[in-house]
């Protein structure tokens, strides 16, 4: 049933995102969709701290 939906909206390209891990995207990329979102690559990442401190 997923197969058929994607060949009725292909013409416009299908997303899929919510819910979406490094652990089950390639399962969701076995359904055929042109494009997929993680939100976890961008919202869950640390920052490190670069700054650089002179003393004159």
């Amino acid at each position: 049933m997923r197969r058929n939906a994607l060949r009725l909206l292909r013409p416009t390209g299908l997303e899929a995102s919510g819910g979406i891990t490094l652990a089950n995207v390639h399962e969701i990329a076995e359904t055929g969709v042109d494009r997929i979102s993680i939100g976890s690559l961008t919202k869950d990442v640390k920052a490190a701290d670069l700054s650089m401190r002179f003393d004159a």
